[in-house]
C-alpha cells in the first residue's frame, strides 16, 4: 500500500471521451515524489518529439503531492505540466487554492489528458464517476462569471478549473484559473487546455488519504502550525501579503520600470503594500489549510470601473504596476482583475504590454497597428485596450499573443533588444542587472525566466551585489529546495518568507508516507529532477545549450539609468563567467548539457541514449 497517496492515475483521452485508471507505480511515488516529480517524468516518457504544442499529441499533467491533502501548514499545492506552446521546451506552473487536495480526495495521484475533444467540453469528475459534458454554455465567459456559474449548476463542494477567452483562442501565455482569482499562469498551460476544447475540469471527492503514522502526523503538524504562528515575519506577511516586498525592491534598485528600462520607480510609494491595505484590501484569503494568509481580496472603484480581484500580489504590481508604469495602485488593481478575468497569466501579460507600450513609444508599432489610438506607459486604457485585442487575437493582438519573443522577431527594428525573455518566456518581477545570483538564476531555470525556482536576490544583497563567486552555489542549492516543495505538493512561502525549519518536511513526509528520507535525500530526488527537465529541453530542441540562457540585450548592455543601482549591468563576459561556473557545478557540458555521467550518477540512464545516442 502507498501511504499519503490516492495510488491511481487517471488518464483521459478528449478525442474518443474515454478514459481509464492505472496504477501508480511504487517506484513514480520513491523516486520522483509527487507533484514536478510526476510531472517532469510523463512529460519525459510520453512526449512525442517534433509536436505541436497545440496539437492534440500534446498532453495536459495535473499532479498534486504527497502532503496535498493532508491537514498540514499549506499542504494544497499542485503542478500543472505540458509541452509549453510559448517555449517549445519543458513548461510547469504552479496552483494553490482546493483544487489538488479535492483531486486526491477523488481517488487520484495524478490526471493525465490527452487529445483534442470534438466539441467544447468540460471534465466532470466525482470519485470514480467521470463524464464528458458539454461546455458551450460557459464557453466565451470570463474567469469568474464561468466558475460561479459551474459552481451554481454543480454544487458549491466542487472544485473548478477552467480557462478564459484567452485560452480558448490559445494565447500562448494562458493561464488556467480557479478559486475566483488563483491561476496556474506560467508557460502557456491555459493555452494547451483551450487546445483541447476543454473548458473547466470540476472535481468533487468523498474519498480520505491514507496515513503512514495518523498520530505523528498530527503531532508534527501542530508543531508546524504553531513554528509558524510564533514567527516574527508572520504578522507582515499576513498582513501584506507578497505586495509587501514591494518597497523593499524599489529600494534596492530591483521594481522593473517601464518594460524593465529601468528598477527604480518614483511612484513605488503609491504602490506598496500599506497603500493597498488601506485603499484596496477588503479581507485576507489563505489556500487549504494555510496558517499564512497571502491572498488579499480587494474592491477597486474608480471613475471608469468598479470591480473585486484577488490581488495584486508582487509579480502582477511588479509586471503591471512598474514595468507599465502606472501611479495609482487602483489602477494596477485593475488591471490586474481585466488579465484575471480574460485567463492571461499577469506576469507574462504585464510584460507583453509594456513591450507593445515600448513598441509603440519607439514608433516600431503605430496608430496604423492600433485603430488609430495612442498606446502609452501608465494609461490604463491602453492596457485594457491591448489586454482585450490579445485575448481575442484581434489586429495587433494576433501578434502579441505570441509573446515578446516571437513579436519581436517578426516586429524587428530592435525590438528583440528589449523584449524581456529568456527562452521564450517573459520575465518575472525582478530587475536583475545588480543582482548576479539572480541573473543566474533566470538564465538556468529550466521553465524560462522565473523566480519561483531560485529567489536569490537577496543573496546578492547579504553577499555583496558586485561579487560573481559563490553566486552559483547558491543558486544550485535553492534550485534543489525550491522546486521541492512543488514535488511536496505544499506551499514554499513557509520556508521562504518566514523561515520555518526545512526540517519539519522529511518529518512530515515520513508520517505521512513511511519514506524514511532525510533532507539531503530529497534534494539529491530533487536534483534528479532538475537534470531530467534540462534534459527534456535538449530532448526536444537539438539546438538547445548556453545560447538559449542568455538575456535579451537590454540586460547585457544598458546600465540601468537611476536609482540604487544606477550604472549598473552585468556584461557578457561576465554572465559566461557565472555561467561557466554553474554548469560545472552542475556536472554538465561546457554548452550546458548533463553529461552521461551525472545522469547516469541520478538514475536517469534512459535519458542517456536520447542525448549520447547509446
Amino acid at each position: 500500500m502507498l501511504y499519503g497517496y490516492a495510488g491511481k492515475i487517471l488518464r483521459v483521452n478528449l478525442t474518443e471521451k474515454t478514459h481509464h485508471i492505472e496504477p501508480l507505480p511504487e517506484y513514480m511515488a520513491r523516486e520522483y515524489i509527487g507533484g514536478r516529480g510526476f510531472v517532469a517524468k510523463i512529460l519525459y516518457d510520453e512526449i512525442e518529439i517534433g509536436i505541436d504544442p497545440l496539437g492534440p499529441k500534446n498532453k495536459l499533467i495535473i499532479a498534486p503531492g504527497p502532503l496535498t491533502g493532508v491537514f498540514l501548514t499549506a499542504g494544497g499545492k499542485t503542478e500543472l505540466g505540458t509541452l509549453s506552446p510559448e517555449t517549445g521546451g519543458y513548461g510547469d506552473s504552479n496552483i494553490g487554492g482546493h483544487i489538488g487536495p479535492e483531486i486526491k480526495y477523488a481517488g487520484y495521484d495524478m490526471i493525465i489528458l490527452e487529445g483534442k475533444a470534438p466539441e467544447k467540453t468540460y471534465l466532470y469528475i466525482e470519485d470514480n464517476k467521470i463524464e464528458f459534458r458539454d461546455a458551450s454554455k460557459y464557453w466565451g465567459m470570463e474567469c469568474m462569471e464561468a466558475e460561479k456559474a459551474l459552481k451554481s449548476d454543480l454544487g458549491e463542494d466542487f472544485q473548478i478549473l477552467l480557462i478564459g477567452p484567452a485560452g480558448e483562442n490559445m494565447v500562448k501565455f494562458a493561464c488556467i484559473s480557479h478559486d475566483y482569482g488563483r491561476q496556474a499562469g506560467r508557460t502557456g498551460v491555459g493555452a494547451v487546455m483551450g487546445s483541447k476544447n476543454l473548458k473547466a475540469i470540476a472535481v468533487k471527492g468523498t474519498h480520505s488519504i491514507p496515513l503512514y503514522d495518523k498520530d505523528e502526523v498530527i503531532n508534527i503538524g501542530k508543531q508546524m502550525f504553531k513554528a509558524c504562528k510564533e514567527k516574527d515575519a508572520e504578522a507582515q506577511w499576513s498582513i501584506y501579503g507578497t505586495i509587501g516586498v514591494t518597497d523593499w525592491c524599489n529600494e534596492v534598485g530591483a521594481f522593473p520600470t517601464k518594460n524593465f528600462y529601468d528598477g527604480w520607480n518614483p511612484n513605488y510609494k503609491n504602490l506598496n503594500g500599506p497603500t493597498a491595505r488601506e485603499e484596496i484590501i477588503v479581507r485576507d484569503k489563505g489556500c487549504f489549510c494555510c496558517p499564512i494568509p497571502c491572498g488579499k481580496y480587494s474592491h477597486v472603484k474608480k471613475e471608469g470601473y468598479d470591480v473585486y480581484v484577488e490581488g495584486p500580489e508582487y509579480e502582477s504590481n511588479a509586471l503591471i504596476g512598474g514595468s507599465c508604469y502606472f501611479d495609482d495602485i487602483k489602477d494596477v488593481a485593475y488591471g490586474n482583475a481585466i488579465l484575471d478575468e480574460l485567463g492571461m497569466d499577469s506576469i507574462s501579460g504585464g510584460n507583453v504590454i509594456a513591450f507593445a507600450m515600448e513598441c509603440f513609444e519607439r514608433g516600431v508599432i503605430t496608430k496604423e497597428d492600433t485603430d488609430g489610438r495612442e498606446i502609452k506607459f501608465g494609461d490604463i486604457d491602453s492596457f485594457k485596450y491591448l489586454a482585450e485585442k490579445i485575448a481575442k487575437r484581434d489586429g495587433i493582438g494576433d501578434l502579441l499573443a505570441e509573446g515578446v519573443k516571437r513579436a519581436s522577431k517578426i516586429l524587428g527594428r530592435g525590438s528583440e533588444d528589449y523584449a524581456i525573455q529568456i527562452k521564450g518566456l517573459e520575465w518575472s518581477g525582478y530587475e536583475s542587472r545588480y543582482a548576479p545570483a539572480n541573473m543566474l538564476a533566470y538564465m538556468t531555470c529550466d521553465v524560462g525566466a522565473h523566480h519561483n525556482r531560485a529567489w536569490a536576490i537577496t543573496y546578492d544583497v547579504a553577499t555583496g551585489r558586485d561579487k560573481l563567486e559563490g553566486k552559483a552555489d547558491r543558486v544550485i542549492e535553492l534550485q534543489h529546495i525550491r522546486p521541492l516543495f512543488d514535488m511536496l505538493g505544499c506551499c514554499r512561502l513557509q520556508w521562504v518568507e518566514i523561515s520555518l525549519e526545512l526540517d519539519y518536511y522529511p518529518r512530515i513526509l515520513k508520517a505521512v508516507t513511511g519514506f524514511d528520507y532525510d533532507m539531503d535525500d530529497l534534494l539529491k530526488l530533487s536534483e534528479k529532477v532538475w537534470n531530467l527537465t534540462r534534459a527534456f529541453w535538449k530532448k526536444h530542441n537539438p539546438d538547445f545549450g548556453r545560447s538559449w540562457d542568455y538575456p535579451p540585450a537590454r540586460i547585457m548592455n544598458e546600465p540601468i539609468p537611476s536609482g540604487p543601482a544606477q550604472g549598473k549591468y552585468i556584461p557578457k563576459k561576465d554572465l559566461d563567467w557565472l555561467l561557466d561556473d554553474y554548469y560545472k557545478k552542475r556536472g554538465w557540458t561546457e554548452d550546458g548539457i548533463p553529461t552521461r555521467e551525472k545522469l547516469e550518477e541520478l538514475g536517469l540512464n534512459f535519458a542517456v541514449k536520447d542525448l549520447y545516442g547509446v
